[in-house]
């Protein structure tokens, strides 16, 4: 029996026989999400004490001088870590090192932040581990590759939406000082 919304109105979950079963699997799935964070929580403090931030700036400035290119470049490293990583795990890992770096490249906070987000959902959207991907295909019970020719037309779409975003600064930012 899976756990839908309309169990409590249905009264499909029963309170001695259900929760109980219900709970177990709640907190073996946070057990694991809570290692998968505090590992990624420990990668991010040794990066930061190995002052790799800093040494990732002066390793990025001396070999990209535009802010395009740049920008460009940041676009397809989030790419490939939407691929690869869960979300929690990217912010937690890829924060600390891209704000210094973005901004000697003069990328308002902000503008950054919305451009992580949307390059990380378009990761999810496709293999090799494209955790959305895999939900749908959970989901609709149809194979992980129908799913992804299935949402082709929509991941044009989130990248065409992402270089506007990545490029046109005021669309995101609106009024807030660039």
């Amino acid at each position: 029996m899976t756990l839908r919304p309309t169990a409590f109105i249905h009264r499909d979950l029963h309170p001695r026989r259900d929760v109980p079963r219900v709970l177990v699997k709640c907190v073996s799935l946070m057990g694991g999400i809570f290692i998968i964070l505090g590992a990624a929580n420990g990668f991010t403090n040794y990066l930061l004490d190995a002052q790799v931030p800093m040494k990732a700036v002066a390793f990025v400035q001396a070999r990209i001088h535009s802010r395009v290119v740049f920008l460009l470049a940041l676009n397809l490293f989030l790419f490939i870590v939407g691929c690869l990583m869960d979300i929690y795990s990217a912010i937690i890992v890829e924060v600390p090192l891209l704000v210094p770096i973005s901004q000697a490249f003069g990328v308002h906070p902000l503008h950054l932040g919305i451009i992580f987000l949307a390059n990380l959902e378009l990761g999810y959207l496709t293999p090799p581990v494209g955790l959305n991907l895999f939900l749908a295909s959970y989901c609709f019970e149809k194979p992980v590759f129908r799913v992804f020719r299935e949402t082709i037309p929509f991941l044009i779409g989130l990248l065409i939406v992402v270089l506007l975003i990545t490029y046109v600064p005021a669309l995101t930012l609106g009024a807030v000082d660039h």
